[in-house]
C-alpha cells in the first residue's frame, strides 16, 4: 500500500466528474520513494514521501527517526 511510514500520508479517495456531471471513482496515491537513512550508524530503507524527504534534506536529521 501506498504509505508514507514517517507522516503515514494514505491514498485519497474522491470523484472524476465528467461534463455531464457523472461521477466515477478516482483514488490520489502520495508520491512514495524509497530513501536509504542512517539511524544509529546503520544504513536503512524506508518509503518515504516526496514531502518527507525535502523536509529531511532541508532540515537534516532533525524530527526523523
Amino acid at each position: 500500500m501506498a504509505k508514507c511510514e514517517y507522516c503515514t500520508k494514505t491514498p485519497q479517495f474522491g470523484h472524476n466528474v465528467s461534463h455531464s456531471k457523472r461521477a466515477t471513482n478516482k483514488k490520489w496515491l502520495p508520491n512514495i520513494q524509497t530513501f536509504r537513512i542512517e539511524v544509529n550508524g546503520m544504513r536503512k530503507k524506508v518509503k518515504l514521501c516526496t514531502q518527507c524527504i525535502r523536509t529531511y534534506h532541508k532540515s537534516g536529521m532533525i524530527g526523523f527517526a
